[in-house]
Parts: C-alpha cells; sequence; structure tokens
C-alpha cells in the first residue's frame, strides 16, 4: 500500500504544477476601451458621415453601395513591385448620439497577393480509364497575408482628416444659416440694418476749426 501511494506522488505533484501555471498565464484581454477603432466627433449624424464618406474620396478609396445607412466600404489598391498586390480595405459606421455629437467606427485590413505559379493538368480518357497529365503551368495572384491593422496612428490620421472636414461642414452650415437669415428679414429692415452698418463703419467727424477764406478780391483785369 506504502508504494501505490509514493507511485501516485509524482503524478499529483505533475498536476498542481499544470494547474498553477494556468492561473499565472490568463488569456490575452481581447476587448478594451482603448481601442483605436472609434472616435467621437462634434455634430450631428448626417454631417459627421459626409465628412467620413470626403475623407475616405479624398485619398482614393472606391466606395461601395452597401444596404445600411451609415456604413461606408472603401478599398483602394497599390502595387508595390510587379509581383505583389496590396488592398486596403476601410468599412465604417457612423451614428448620431443625438446629444449634438456622433461617434465614427472604422476597421482597416490589409491583404497582400502575390504572382505565384500554378501547375495545370490535363485529364484524358473515359470512365475509370481517365488519365490525368501534367499541362503547363500558369500565373495566378494568391492570398499571400492579410490581417486586421492594429496601428493607433493609421486610424489617429484617418479621424484627423475628418475632424478638418467635419470643421469645413460646420462653418459651411454657419454661413448658410445667416444667409437665410439676411433672406427672412424684411427689405425695411434689411434696408435700416445696412444703414446702420454704415454709420457705425463710417469715420467719425472732423470737429477741428476750417481756415477762414480771404475777403480781398483779385484786381480787375486790364483794360
Amino acid at each position: 500500500m506504502r508504494s501505490h501511494k509514493l507511485e501516485k506522488m509524482p503524478v499529483v505533484a505533475t498536476a498542481i504544477v499544470l494547474l498553477t501555471g494556468c492561473v499565472h498565464h490568463p488569456p490575452p484581454q481581447q476587448f478594451t476601451a482603448a481601442a483605436p477603432f472609434s472616435r467621437t466627433f462634434t455634430g450631428s449624424g448626417d454631417a459627421v458621415c459626409w465628412s467620413v464618406k470626403r475623407a475616405l474620396l479624398s485619398q482614393g478609396y472606391m466606395l461601395d453601395r452597401p444596404n445600411d445607412a451609415g456604413v461606408l466600404t472603401g478599398s483602394r489598391d497599390e502595387q508595390p513591385n510587379p509581383k505583389l498586390n496590396v488592398t486596403m480595405r476601410l468599412q465604417t459606421t457612423c451614428a448620431d448620439n443625438r446629444n449634438g455629437t456622433s461617434i465614427v467606427f472604422v476597421t482597416a485590413t490589409r491583404e497582400e497577393n502575390q504572382l505565384q505559379k500554378m501547375k495545370q493538368t490535363t485529364s484524358m480518357g473515359v470512365g475509370p480509364a481517365t488519365l490525368t497529365m501534367p499541362s503547363g503551368s500558369a500565373r495566378v495572384l494568391g492570398t499571400v497575408r492579410r490581417e486586421t491593422i492594429k496601428d493607433p496612428d493609421f486610424y489617429g490620421q484617418f479621424f484627423t482628416l475628418v475632424q478638418n472636414f467635419a470643421d469645413q461642414e460646420r462653418v459651411s452650415q454657419g454661413s448658410r444659416l445667416a444667409s437665410d437669415d439676411d433672406v427672412a428679414v424684411p427689405p425695411a429692415k434689411r434696408t435700416a440694418r445696412l444703414t446702420s452698418e454704415l454709420v457705425q463703419d463710417a469715420p467719425p467727424p472732423d470737429n477741428r476749426p476750417q481756415p477762414r477764406q480771404s475777403a480781398v478780391q483779385p484786381p480787375p483785369p486790364n483794360q
């Protein structure tokens, strides 16, 4: 009996070590509030979504036509060398927070496709007597890498561009509202307002005494 207990002790110790290792090595955190994939902007949903669209178009992205409102998907192709094609895809979603702000979510993926050789075969025969023979090779594009971009600087540059367009849209809306207010004012009040502005902009009157003109008459002309 005692020998059986001694044989079980290494097994129990090994199990304890394994359990201890699992406790000290938790899985990496997958969800965090510090993720770089979203940002809140000042403005309505329509204005911010329009700014997102302008940001994508200004950088050469071709937009798809999604069915969901507020969702935009853009793609752009690059060819660093003759055998490599890189495709960048951005999917954005913008929503109005109903408090004067809007939130924008964006996810970017990078896909690399490389020109590769693929062997071709030809089948000859009928039924079980069919033979497959190599017939050469062809060059095709094959995906060699696909990943989701996680670089905060990449998303920071995109959000900065969206912010610039959102600021332009806000200034444009302010100008349109001012123009609408001028049209709504009656002509008489608009004229009075313009007169008041001209009076305010006019220089102050000159109150200095003016020089007196001489009363001496010029001599008569010679007869």
